[in-house]
Order: structure tokens, then sequence, then C-alpha cells
């Protein structure tokens, strides 16, 4: 591996979708006191909460994913579910635990986004897809969630991928790093 890009696999991340009505604003504070965050309601944004221990990406007009930090147990996700439910109050909301679904990949280094630029059709310019957003996309064919986290000149991204393509990704983006130099 090269100074330029570190590739981690990360460890279990506790994982929940969420849908809701947007247009209701009540709902949306309550969510929002809740998760200690609001969901964000502009289109490929993340809110993160104030501790840096939540974040809610959003993923459509009426769709979110909450994910908290790496090894924080597997009992969060339900939890937050109960959380979410309690703040819905009798709005209509849901939510699924879906911690199993994916899996985290972070790429990190000055060489982070020449290396992503290999295999999707995005615009990765910082300036487009910067610290703070996400969009749902193809990495090498494999569906992910790309998550912008850290700003240049060290950029850093997550990569939520469905757990039977992690190990293909990970191995693509560790050969195409070869041909970085």
């Amino acid at each position: 591996m090269t100074a330029a890009v570190r590739i981690r696999r990360m460890g279990p991340l506790p994982q929940v979708t969420m849908r809701a009505a947007p247009a209701d604003r009540a709902l949306r504070g309550r969510l929002g006191a809740a998760l200690t965050v609001a969901p964000p309601t502009t289109p490929n944004t993340v809110a993160e909460a104030a501790d840096g221990r939540l974040h809610v990406l959003w993923l459509g007009p009426d769709e979110w994913l909450i994910v908290r930090p790496e090894g924080a147990g597997p009992d969060v996700a339900p939890a937050q579910e109960a959380a979410i439910h309690d703040a819905a109050a009798d709005a209509f909301v849901t939510s699924v635990d879906v911690s199993a679904n994916r899996v985290g990949l972070e790429i990190t280094g000055r060489a982070a986004r020449p290396l992503l630029a290999f295999g999707c059709a995005l615009d990765l310019d910082p300036r487009h897809l910067g610290p703070g957003c996400c969009a749902q996309t193809m990495v090498a064919r494999a569906g992910v969630i790309l998550w912008a986290l850290g700003a240049e000149p060290t950029p850093s991204f997550r990569l939520l991928v469905r757990p039977s393509f992690a190990t293909y990704l990970e191995t693509w983006l560790r050969d195409a790093e070869v041909g970085l130099g």
C-alpha cells in the first residue's frame, strides 16, 4: 500500500433506515430531538450530532440512514428504532435495523479521490462532493453509499457496501491503488 492512500475495512456499524414525511416540520423536530440532530432535508447531505456519535445521511426525499460509530454495540440500533417510534407519536414513520446490510470501507489519503475516480462516474471534485456530502452510486460496478468525511489535503471517504460485495470492492480498490504509482 502506498503512503498516498489507506484502505481499511471497518468493524460493525449500527445502521437504521428511516422513512418519514419530510414536510411534517413538527415530526422532523421531534425526530431531531430524539436523534440529537435533525434529519437533513438538503439532498445528498449528512447531518452530524454535536457529539459526533451519530450521523444522518439523506438518501431520498423521505429516506435517511442513521449511522452510529463502529463498535457502538448491537443494542444501539434497536434502541434507536424505539426512540424514533416514540418521537413519531401518531405520525407515520418506518425504521429498520440494517446494521448487517452494509459493510464500511474507509479510504483516506491524498490519493483517495483519484483512486475512487478509477471506478466511479460521479464528479468527485470537493466542490461537489466535499465533507458532509453523500451519494448513492456505483464504484467498480458495486452499489455503494459514498460518504465524504475529511477535507483536502487528506480527504477521507466511507463506502457502505453490501457484505456480498465487500471483499470484491476492497480487492478492486487495492488493485486500483497500484495504478496510482
